[in-house]
């Protein structure tokens, strides 16, 4: 396994830390475990520290892979599906605190379970799709958007009222909507599949 693909695989790993430092544990699990009140009161800001450095290997690692020449289908696979679990994990906790409404997780969700769909009959083909522009651009939309809103529009709420970090994950729900139907448009001619 190359380094860019072990930068890929490392961020996965980092989904359980996040979503275990964004959890909030009952009384009863704090006594039992003291280090859980830790967590309880500060592991919300480890939860996003977590979330930054994972979204970043995602830059780390294609540049890695371009620069050294070590593109593989493995990396091509792997590399998108990490993302994925890493926004599903992080919207599905932001639903779970109340943070932002379940309609949101569900259509990006749902549009990366389609992707991922056609990815797999792809697979089955012996072909190998990478993400596209769009869904270059779709992902750091959607990961500005939830570090938004997990700073509750921080630093922005000091300058106005106005709900900047909800208006980027419309934004970004938009986008993912739009790509999603490219993707599906593109790829099911190229896989010459029967809608």
């Amino acid at each position: 396994m190359n380094l860019a693909n072990k930068i890929t695989v490392a961020r996965i790993c980092m989904i359980p830390l996040f979503m275990l430092a964004f959890q909030q544990y009952l009384s009863w699990m704090v006594e039992q475990l003291e280090f859980l009140h830790y967590i309880n009161q500060y592991g919300f800001y480890g939860a996003i520290a977590i979330f930054v450095i994972a979204s970043a290997t995602d830059k780390l690692d294609g540049y890695i892979a371009r620069k050294n020449n070590q593109i593989t289908n493995f990396g091509k696979l792997l590399d998108p599906l990490a993302d994925k679990l890493l926004v599903s994990a992080a919207l599905i906790m932001m639903v779970q605190q109340h943070m932002i409404p379940s309609w949101i997780a569900v259509l990006i969700i749902g549009r990366e379970i389609m992707v991922s769909g056609i990815r797999i009959l792809a697979a089955a083909k012996g072909v190998a799709l990478a993400a596209d522009k769009h869904g270059k651009v779709k992902l750091v939309l959607q990961v500005a958007a939830i570090t938004a809103v997990l700073l509750g529009n921080f630093p922005f709420s000091y300058l106005t009222n106005f709900p900047i970090d909800l208006t980027i994950m419309i934004l970004a729900v938009a986008l993912t909507t739009c790509s999603g139907y490219k993707y599906m448009k593109n790829n099911y001619r190229a896989l010459q599949l029967e809608l």
